[in-house]
C-alpha cells in the first residue's frame, strides 16, 4: 500500500490506520484540543470558498464522512452529498525528511516529559514550541493542506472540508494520526523513542560510573517520566499475575438494613457482577499472546451498552427498565439482542444502519451470487436498496455491513430480524437463508 510520498523522502514500509465512520457530531465541538482546533483553522485559513467550508462542516456533523484511512502523507473518506452522490475525497499533507524526524526524536527523547505526554495522547504547547525552534511544523499552517476530491474541485470543496472536520475528532482523541500524517507510525515512533532513550540512559550510567566511581546518588530520587523513558535499564519487572479462570463472587448488598429511597439494590448486584466478569475477561486478554497486537476497541455508547447488559440474561424487571433507557422497547431490545449475539458492535450497528455501499462492492457482490447460481433464471431475485438487499416475495434480506460482511436477516412478524452468523460471501449469507425456506 503506497501513501502519498515527496520525491526526496522514501520509506519502505509506511503505516496505515483506517477508523470506522463516527457519528454525527450534533451538538458538540469537532474539536476540544488545541491541536485539534489548530488543524481546522489550517483549513479554515486555506480554502478559498469559505461556503465550502461551512457546506462541509454541515456534511461532517450530519455523520456523512465514512470511513476515514490515514497513512503518510495522505488521508482518505468517501463523503455522502444530501442526494447519496459519494465521492472520493483525500487530504495531503507534506511528510517530514529523515533529518527532521532525527531532530524530532532527538528532542523528544531529551525530555522525559514529552515521551510521557505522548503517551498519554497529549500534545503540550512546549513540544510544538520546542519542534519549531528546531525548524519542524508539527501542525499544518496555511496552504499546508491540499485536497483531491472525485468531484473535481480544485481547491477544498465541501467534501475534502467534511473530512478535515472529522480528522479533527481524531486527533482529539490520538494526536498519533498527525505524526502518521507526517510520515511515521505510531509503534515505529514509539520503538525509535524507545531505542533512542535507553541509549541516553546507558551513556549516563557510564559516565556516572567513570566520575564517581560507583558512588551513586544515594536519596537524590528519580522522576517518574525519567524512569519510565529509561524503562529498559532499570530492574525487570515482577512476572505477570497468573491468569483468572472465573470472575469472584459478587456480595449481596442486603445485610437487613433497608436500601435508601431510589436505590435498586438487585440493579446494582447485577452491575456488580458484570463489572466482576469483564474484568476477568480483560485480565485474561492482557495476559494472552499476541494482547499489545490487537488494537483497542471503541468504547461502546450508553445505548450499546445497553444491549450488551441485556444479552447477559438479566431478571425481566432490570431487564425491562434496560428497554425503556435504550428507547427500543422490549421487543426492539430483544431483537437487538440476537444482533449482539451474532456479532457484538458490529451485528448492532448492521441492524440499525442503512446506507449505500461504495459501486464497486455492490458489482462483486453481484458477481459472487451470479458466479454460484450461474444462470440468471435460476438466481434467487432480490431488490437491492442501499447495504439492504432483499429476498422478492419473501421473507428473507441480506445487509451489507461496514465490516465489508454480509448479514442474513429474516422477517418474523412484520419486523426484520437476524438469521445467523455473517459471511464474507454474500452467496454463502444468501444459502443460510435458502436453506432455512
Amino acid at each position: 500500500m503506497t501513501g502519498h510520498f515527496d520525491d526526496e523522502y522514501t520509506y519502505t514500509s509506511p503505516a496505515e490506520r483506517t477508523f470506522t465512520a463516527l457519528p454525527p457530531a450534533r451538538g458538540r465541538a469537532f474539536a476540544g484540543t488545541w491541536w485539534g482546533q489548530a488543524w481546522l483553522k489550517a483549513l479554515e485559513d486555506s480554502a478559498l470558498d469559505g461556503a465550502q467550508v461551512k457546506l462541509g462542516r454541515r456534511h461532517a456533523r450530519a455523520g456523512a464522512v465514512g470511513a476515514v484511512t490515514v497513512r503518510p502523507g495522505r488521508i482518505t473518506a468517501i463523503v455522502q452529498d444530501r442526494d447519496h452522490t459519494r465521492h472520493r475525497s483525500d487530504v495531503l499533507l507534506h511528510q517530514l525528511g529523515t533529518a527532521e524526524w532525527d531532530r524530532f526524536l532527538d528532542l523528544v527523547a531529551d525530555r522525559a516529559g514529552h515521551i510521557a505526554a505522548l503517551l498519554d495522547r497529549e500534545v503540550p504547547p512546549a513540544l510544538a514550541e520546542d519542534a519549531s525552534a528546531a525548524g519542524i511544523d508539527l501542525l499544518p499552517g496555511i496552504g499546508d493542506l491540499e485536497s483531491e476530491c472525485g468531484c473535481g474541485a480544485w481547491d477544498h470543496c465541501a467534501h475534502s472540508a467534511a473530512l478535515c472536520y472529522q480528522v479533527a475528532r481524531l486527533l482529539d482523541q490520538d494526536p498519533f494520526v498527525l505524526l502518521l500524517l507526517r510520515g511515521r507510525g505510531e509503534r515505529e515512533l514509539l520503538d525509535e523513542l524507545q531505542a533512542r532513550s535507553t541509549a541516553r540512559a546507558e551513556a549516563a550510567a557510564g559516565a556516572g560510573d567513570t566520575a564517581g566511581a560507583g558512588a551513586g546518588r544515594a536519596g537524590a530520587g528519580v522522576p517518574a517520566a525519567e524512569a519510565y523513558a529509561a524503562r529498559d535499564v532499570l530492574p525487570p519487572l515482577p512476572a505477570p499475575p497468573p491468569p483468572v479462570t472465573a470472575p469472584g463472587t459478587a456480595p449481596a448488598l442486603g445485610g437487613g438494613t433497608p436500601p435508601a429511597p431510589g436505590l435498586d439494590v438487585p440493579a446494582l448486584e447485577f452491575l456488580i457482577g458484570d463489572a466482576a466478569a469483564r474484568a476477568q475477561r480483560l485480565l485474561a486478554d492482557a495476559l494472552s499472546p499476541g494482547h499489545l497486537d490487537v488494537p483497542v476497541p471503541a468504547p461502546l455508547t450508553v445505548a450499546q451498552d445497553a444491549v450488551r447488559l441485556a444479552a447477559a440474561g438479566p431478571e425481566a424487571r432490570i431487564a425491562a427498565r434496560l428497554a425503556a433507557g435504550s428507547d427500543r422497547g422490549s421487543r426492539g431490545l430483544a431483537t437487538a439482542v440476537r444482533a449482539w449475539e451474532q456479532g457484538g458492535a458490529a451485528g448492532l450497528a448492521v441492524l440499525d444502519e442503512e446506507w449505500m455501499p461504495d459501486a464497486v462492492t455492490l458489482a462483486r457482490a453481484t458477481a459472487r451470487l451470479a458466479a454460484v447460481w450461474g444462470a440468471e433464471e435460476s438466481r434467487p431475485p432480490l431488490r437491492e436498496q442501499g447495504n439492504r438487499w432483499t429476498l422478492y416475495g419473501g421473507s428473507a434480506q441480506l445487509r451489507y455491513g461496514r465490516d465489508g460482511r454480509w448479514w442474513p436477516y429474516r422477517e418474523e412478524r412484520g419486523q426484520w430480524v437476524p438469521a445467523g452468523p455473517a459471511d464474507e460471501d454474500p452467496a454463502g449469507a444468501l444459502a443460510v437463508l435458502l436453506d432455512e425456506s
